[in-house]
């Protein structure tokens, strides 16, 4: 399948033949397992569109980060993961791997406590605000978004 994007984005690239491990699709988003899982289920829910990354998205994106957000809830639904055992995220640049948005789809607990810190979601001093973390839940990012914020890895 041909997608819009950057020739040297991994992302922009997803599918079978590449070694991916696509476990859902539809024309706009790709689900498919972490290559190198910190959880026992460890999912990576990205846009076809190629997106840069978090920090880019302003308030008009708020509907792609919730059906992002949707999806990878029916990744974790499917494999009847409790709703307190999930971690729905993103890493804020400079602290991510690949230049292309991609939600982390987590069903816990880590398998280790050095994964754990790579995920910290850090609360700020008021609901869905963050606090200084690298990572920012999926309810953190649509409360900053919605409220014509960015995200950044600063408290908000």
């Amino acid at each position: 399948m041909d997608r819009p994007g950057s020739a040297d984005c991994v992302f922009c690239r997803v599918s079978v033949e590449n070694g991916f491990d696509i476990v859902w699709e539809d024309g706009n988003f790709t689900v498919f397992r972490d290559y190198n899982p910190s959880a026992v289920h460890h999912f990576q829910v990205i846009p076809k569109k190629h997106v840069e990354n978090v920090k880019v998205l302003r308030k008009d994106d708020v509907e792609l980060v919730k059906t992002m957000g949707a999806i990878g809830h029916r990744a974790l639904d499917s494999l009847n993961v409790p709703i307190a055992a999930r971690r729905l995220g993103f890493h804020v640049p400079p602290y991510n791997s690949v230049g292309h948005l991609h939600l982390h789809v987590q069903a816990l607990p880590y398998k280790s406590a050095a994964r754990r810190w790579k995920y910290p979601v850090i609360e700020g001093s008021r609901s869905n605000c963050k606090g200084f973390s690298w990572f920012i839940s999926l309810e953190q990012t649509v409360d900053i978004l919605d409220r014509g914020a960015k995200v950044t890895v600063f408290p908000c």
